[in-house]
């Protein structure tokens, strides 16, 4: 089967199901639509594998024997590879389903659902584990980057961030103004920004002061 669309970025789809006989039926459609496949019989078999190098998405069952499909997707939301589930059911239920999807699921179908619906939630769940995986490199750039300053740097940089001029800023840490110019040109190097602007938006976007109270 061929695709009506491009494919995004390929990642690996793992099945998830103790259903041996859908496992590989749905491993046929999916690898005969061009996604590479890994099948697991249990959730405890794939999360035995996983690593945060793993790029994809998980197509879960969700009743299974031992580790069910919901408590696959809890576990896999507290690892460094949280990956999107779509879900998998031999029937609907509506109170499972709002949880699931609450819990960031990217779908939840019957297993009679249309092949067309489940390659299209494969695509779209392809697509955001990429952006998001995008998403935490940046992150965990932007903290190297951070955790390349000084003590008294970081002192300099929360009072920058919440609008204090120079010599305020040497004021309350009870130095001079020159020293906290210097502190700031260190700042901006190691930051790799040009202005107070583009320094707070990486602040903000890094969740450095988060749990202060901005003044």
């Amino acid at each position: 089967m061929t695709p009506m669309n491009p494919l995004p970025a390929i990642g690996v789809v793992f099945i998830v199901d103790d259903d041996i006989s859908f496992l590989r039926s749905a491993s046929r459609l999916l690898r005969a639509a061009g996604y590479p496949v890994q099948a697991f019989e249990s959730a405890k078999k794939f999360l035995e594998q996983l690593s945060p190098e793993m790029s994809g998405c998980v197509v879960a069952d969700l009743q299974m024997p031992g580790m069910n499909g919901l408590e696959l997707q809890e576990t896999l939301r507290k690892t460094a590879n949280p990956l999107p589930v779509i879900f998998l059911s031999g029937q609907g239920d509506i109170p499972t389903t709002v949880r699931a999807m609450r819990q960031g699921a990217e779908d939840f179908l019957t297993k009679l659902s249309p092949k067309e619906a489940l390659l299209d939630a494969v695509r779209r769940a392809l697509m955001r584990d990429a952006q998001e995986r995008k998403q935490r490199e940046r992150l965990r750039n932007l903290r190297e980057r951070f955790a390349a300053l000084t003590g008294r740097e970081l002192e300099v940089l929360g009072h920058v961030v919440r609008g204090r001029l120079n010599k305020q800023i040497a004021a309350d840490l009870g130095i001079n103004v020159r020293t906290v110019k210097l502190h700031r040109t260190s700042l901006t190097r190691k930051l790799q920004v040009q202005s107070v602007a583009e320094l707070t938006k990486l602040v903000e976007e890094s969740g450095l002061f988060k749990s202060d109270k901005v003044e």
